[in-house]
């Protein structure tokens, strides 16, 4: 027997008090939820935030319906934004700071936002863009996701998914490749639905993450959507890649309110760092822009709407908030089960604001970090209308939005205070700055695991333009592994992806995509390769026209340690790294 959750205890309590009658009554179904985080799109590329031109009428009526946290917060860069979002946790504390170079994945012993649902009763969904993960542990089905269509990396011309297209290309279905048809924003968008309308039938609450890969590049979309815009100093592409995620924000909509889902349905709608390719043409007034600490780098839209959650009207609430504040704020309006987790939530609920619309948020101060190379004061601290921006720039947004003023001078005593804010965080998580988590072989979950260069240790090498040039230096980098059972192990190094069956000294030949051509790689007189691993030191000769190099060693089961393959020329010096390997139990 397991004990009465809340809402039975509630259910019965009430059935006890007033009679028999009380039994027949239904308990409150759980609200469903949907999480909608687009990619690379900034706070100005929308028309209900003042952009001229882009037409995105569909979102704008989710702004228009919702309560809006109008001072939200984001990482600049997208996989420590994902991590804050799943975990509450900030990025440094879960160890997602970084979209490459070993730091894309977050800590196994962190709980994360489908944990919190599935163990919850709720089933749970992932659809789109997932990037904190590529391999055993860190997947979305070794993460409390039960059903996931996914891609590797950040994109679909990054380093694992290479010469992917947007049309008719590959997708992960619980792991497993597979081919979808037509453009991948509508079949993100299309799968979704068609989960959610089981999960409906069943009469099963859900929750439900669309994570899109757009509007980030490459910009490749049918010229129908483009073609609007295009003009002198216009984005078409990107605005194009903009007005198709609206459209499908539009069925998602329509299909929420001819199923009957939409009145017990949370949808929350973000964006996951600043703006990048329409910055130029409209910013919202803001300094700034992905990646950076300025305002227009992490200042990004959240829109929350419940028709049946008793929010009271549409409107803004002021006052700093940030995604960690989500998974605290689901858990509150969905009263999910609070999981044993070794580090609190940074992030604050947000539910108190939602459900009173007198009730302001509480003032607080938040720290923005992210990166490959963390160091101190590399960061925002916010607080307010305060923004410490570094350790000598200091804004007062009341007075000058555009940060274009530092006022750091006439404020010491503000300058001092978001310091020391800053220093007690730093204290806290730098200790967690260093080291790399490791991705598992050897594990029956996975076998065998293909590795890229992506997870190369702090070598930010992650995509078909870095590959094809063949750029990462003579020895490129190692990969954190754990070897999770002792044995053999039969581990294959390749310059290009398997997949493509090329030779290890060939080019790898242009590829038409539908709306663009993925250009040639460059060819490199591969005459040999080295292997690192355990206590080997290994060395083979290639021939021309050969796959791949592959090594058979014997390794034992223990704590972290590294991988490291690179290619030789015909004298014996490194030529470039492995830039993709295999590793299988023999």
């Amino acid at each position: 027997m397991h004990p009465p959750n809340r809402r039975q205890f509630v259910h019965s309590a009430a059935a006890a008090l007033f009679g028999a009658p009380a039994l027949l009554a239904q308990p409150r179904r759980p609200p469903n939820v949907i999480v909608l985080l687009t990619d690379d799109q900034g706070y100005g590329d929308f028309a209900c935030h003042g952009n001229p031109l882009l037409k995105t009428p569909n979102i704008d009526r989710i702004h228009g319906e919702s309560v809006r946290f109008t001072d939200f917060h984001v990482a600049p860069m997208c996989t420590p934004t994902r991590g804050e979002l799943l975990t509450g946790v900030d990025a440094l504390r879960n160890r997602a700071t970084s979209v490459t170079a070993g730091r894309a994945v977050v800590r196994r012993d962190i709980p994360i936002m489908s944990d919190y649902f599935a163990q919850s009763g709720y089933s749970t969904g992932l659809f789109g863009k997932w990037h904190v993960g590529d391999n055993f542990p860190y997947r979305p089905m070794d993460r409390g996701f039960q059903e996931s269509v996914y891609f590797l990396g950040w994109g679909l011309s990054s380093a694992p998914e290479f010469d992917n297209d947007y049309f008719d290309g590959r997708y992960r279905h619980r792991g497993a490749v597979k081919q979808f048809p037509g453009y991948c924003t509508d079949f993100w968008f299309s799968q979704a639905m068609d989960w959610m309308g089981q999960q409906s039938a069943k009469r099963q609450p859900f929750f439900c993450y669309l994570p899109t890969n757009v509007p980030h590049g490459p910009q490749w979309v049918d010229p129908r959507y483009s073609d609007p815009y295009r003009r002198k100093g216009v984005p078409a592409e990107f605005f194009g890649m903009i007005a198709n995620a609206d459209e499908n924000v539009g069925r998602l909509d329509e299909f929420l309110s001819k199923s009957g889902l939409r009145e017990n349905t949370i949808v929350v709608f973000m964006t996951d760092n600043g703006g990048t390719a329409g910055v130029n043409f409209y910013n919202a007034g803001m300094r700034g822009r992905k990646t950076q600490y300025w305002e227009g780098g992490h200042r990004v839209p959240c829109f929350i709407r419940h028709p049946a959650g008793k929010f009271g009207a549409p409107r803004d609430v002021t006052g700093v908030s940030q995604i960690q504040d989500i998974l605290p704020t689901m858990i509150d309006l969905c009263d999910l089960k609070r999981l044993p987790s070794p580090v609190p939530h940074d992030g604050t609920s947000l539910a108190p604001a939602l459900r009173d619309s007198k009730k302001a948020l509480p003032d607080r101060t938040v720290v923005v970090q992210y990166g490959q190379h963390l160091k101190p004061f590399d960061c925002c601290v916010a607080q307010g209308r305060w923004r410490l921006v570094g350790r000598d720039e200091l804004y007062n947004l009341d007075t000058d939005f555009a940060q274009a003023n530092n006022v750091a001078a006439q404020n010491p005593e503000v300058l001092a205070r978001l310091r020391g804010r800053y220093e007690k965080w730093w204290e806290g998580v730098e200790p967690l700055t260093r080291g790399f988590l490791p991705i598992s072989i050897g594990s029956s979950r996975e076998n065998p695991v293909m590795l890229s260069s992506s997870d190369w240790q702090d070598i930010y090498l992650d995509n078909h333009r870095t590959v094809s040039a063949g750029d990462g230096g003579a020895e490129g980098g190692p990969w954190t592994i754990r070897v999770e059972s002792s044995g053999t192990y039969e581990i294959s190094l390749a310059r290009w992806p398997f997949e493509r069956a090329l030779a290890l000294d060939a080019p790898c030949p242009e590829k038409k995509m539908r709306v663009a051509v993925l250009p040639a790689g460059k060819a490199l007189p591969i005459a040999g390769a080295r292997l690192r691993v355990g206590s080997h030191d290994l060395s083979a000769k290639t021939k021309p026209g050969d796959l791949s190099a592959s090594f058979t060693v014997k390794l034992s089961a223990g704590p972290p340690s590294t991988m490291h393959g690179w290619f030789l020329d015909g004298a014996g010096a490194g030529i470039c790294g492995a830039y993709y390997a295999k590793v299988r139990t023999v």
